[in-house]
C-alpha cells in the first residue's frame, strides 16, 4: 500500500498478525520468555539481538504500543514507560547528569513543574526556566556552555497555550542541544512536533491516548533527527560498559537515544509500562482519531457559549478567534483540542460554587478521558506552587480547568448554564 493515513495507522499499526494468531493484540501477561539455548539469552543481554528477556525492560504487547506511537509520530522508536511523569524524567535525565544545565520553559504541567523544579534539581542538574513568549535573545541569554535541552510542552496544561515548536527548536539548534517536547493534550492527531523541529517526543498516555481513564503511563518517542556525536553526548558515543563496551550512536544509528533510555534507564529504575495497561492504551488509540474530533468540536462550542455568558469573566481555548495563541494554533494545530480555561465573576469562592453546583461535570484530578470534568488547578494539580510561580506558569487564582468530554454538546452547555446560573 502507498503511506497509510494517520486514522489507519491508530487501528492498524504495531501489529500484524501471521495465519492463526489472534486477531487482536494479545496480553503478554508474562515476566519472562523462553529461549532453547544460552547463547540466545546472552546475545540479548549483550544487545547483540532482538527479543524480549525480561518484562522489566520490554514486553511483547508493550511493543505493538511503542510501534504503534512511534509510527504516529513519526520517530524512528519508542519506548514505553509507567507514567508521563517517568516519561518526562527519563528523557532528561537520558543525555544529562550532576553539574550540568537544562532550559525549560515555565508553562508545563505542575507536577511536571515540581519533577523538574524539585527532585532533578537534587540530583545536582541546574534549571533555568523561561517564558515562551520572550525573544530568542532573552531565551538564548539563559544558556550556558553546560546546558544540555531544552524542554517544554506543544499545548500547556492547563493553561492551554500553543508552543512556537519552530522557534524554540530554532533556539535549540543554535545552542545544539535536544528539544524536548511534551505533546500530550495535542497527540499526533492534532500536532506532530518533529515536523516543526522537535527532537524528542513525550506522552502521559494515561491522558487521551487511553482516553477512558484507566491506564497510567506514558511513552518517549526518539525522532532520529538529533546529531548526537557533536562532542556533548559522551553517554550515547562512548562505550557503555555496563553492555560489554557498546556504544550507542555507533551500534543504533538513529535510535541511538531510545535504545539507550530502555537499556539504561528502564531497566535500572523499573518504570516499565504493564502489559495490561499497554493493551488497554493500544484500544484505546484505536479509537483516537475519532475522538479527538469529538473533544475539539464540544470544547469550541462550550468556549463559544462560556464567552456569552454574563457570569463568565473570561475564556481561554486556541480555536477561539479572540484568543491571543489563536494564530499559533492555526499552524501548529488540526483542531484546539478538548481542553479550556475559564474564570467566573467572582473569583475563586464563585468558580468552587460553580464547580460544585455542576451535574454532569465531575470534579476530578484527572484530564483527557471521554467523560467531561473540572478542577481549580491552583488548589489542586499546582497547589505545590508558590503564587509567583502560578502566575509564571500562567495560573490565576480563578482558573477552572474544564476537560470537555465526548458526551452530546447540548447536555455539556445545560450543566454549564444551570451551575452558572446558580452563583
Amino acid at each position: 500500500m502507498n503511506k497509510q493515513h494517520i486514522e489507519t495507522k491508530c487501528i492498524q499499526s504495531g501489529y500484524k498478525p501471521r495465519s492463526g494468531e489472534p486477531r487482536v493484540t494479545p496480553i503478554a501477561q508474562s515476566t519472562t520468555f523462553f529461549y532453547e539455548t544460552a547463547q540466545e539469552a546472552a546475545d540479548l543481554f549483550d544487545l547483540k539481538a532482538n527479543g524480549h528477556m525480561y518484562s522489566r525492560i520490554s514486553n511483547p504487547t508493550v511493543e505493538v504500543l511503542e510501534k504503534k506511537v512511534a509510527d504516529l509520530e513519526g520517530g524512528v522508536g519508542a519506548v514505553a514507560t509507567s507514567s508521563g511523569q517517568a516519561a518526562n524524567l527519563i528523557s532528561i535525565l537520558n543525555i544529562t547528569r550532576a553539574g550540568q544545565h537544562i532550559l525549560v520553559s515555565s508553562f508545563i504541567y505542575g507536577g511536571t513543574f515540581s519533577l523538574i523544579d524539585n527532585t532533578i534539581r537534587k540530583m545536582g542538574i541546574d534549571i533555568s526556566f523561561f517564558n515562551p513568549s520572550q525573544s530568542e535573545e532573552e531565551i538564548l541569554k539563559l544558556a550556558r556552555p553546560e546546558t544540555r535541552l531544552i524542554f517544554a510542552e506543544t499545548l500547556t496544561n492547563p493553561g492551554t497555550d500553543v508552543l512556537d515548536i519552530e522557534k524554540i527548536s530554532k533556539i535549540a539548534k543554535e545552542l545544539d542541544v535536544p528539544l524536548i517536547v511534551d505533546n500530550t493534550f495535542p497527540t499526533p492527531i492534532l500536532c506532530k512536533p518533529f515536523e516543526f523541529g522537535a527532537n524528542i517526543v513525550t506522552h502521559s498516555s494515561t491522558k487521551y491516548m487511553d482516553g477512558h481513564a484507566t491506564s497510567v503511563g506514558g511513552v518517549i518517542v526518539d525522532g532520529g533527527n538529533f546529531n548526537w556525536e557533536n562532542g556533548k553526548y559522551p553517554e550515547l558515543t562512548e562505550e557503555d560498559k555496563s553492555y560489554h563496551g557498546v556504544v550507542y550512536t555507533k551500534d543504533f544509528g538513529k535510535a541511538a537515544y531510545v535504545t539507550k533510555a530502555r537499556t539504561q534507564y528502564i531497566r535500572d529504575f523499573g518504570s516499565y509500562l504493564s502489559p495490561m495497561n499497554a493493551f488497554l492504551t493500544n484500544k484505546g488509540i484505536e479509537t483516537l482519531h475519532l475522538r479527538m474530533e469529538r473533544h475539539s468540536t464540544n470544547a469550541l462550542y462550550l468556549a463559544e457559549f462560556l464567552q456569552t455568558h454574563e457570569k463568565v469573566s473570561w475564556v481561554k481555548y486556541p480555536f477561539l478567534k479572540s484568543d491571543t495563541n489563536y494564530e499559533l494554533a492555526q499552524k501548529y494545530l488540526k483542531a484546539g483540542s478538548g481542553v479550556l480555561t475559564f474564570g467566573v465573576k467572582g473569583g475563586r469562592k464563585a468558580g468552587i460554587k460553580l464547580m460544585d453546583a455542576l451535574e454532569l461535570a465531575a470534579i476530578v484530578v484527572h484530564v483527557a478521558d471521554v467523560r467531561t470534568c473540572v478542577l481549580h488547578p491552583a488548589s489542586m494539580t499546582h497547589r505545590q506552587l508558590s503564587d509567583q510561580q502560578l502566575q509564571e506558569a500562567g495560573v490565576s487564582a480563578d482558573l477552572i480547568r474544564v476537560s470537555v468530554g465526548i458526551e452530546n454538546i447540548e447536555d455539556i452547555i445545560q450543566d454549564f448554564n444551570q451551575a452558572l446560573n446558580s452563583l
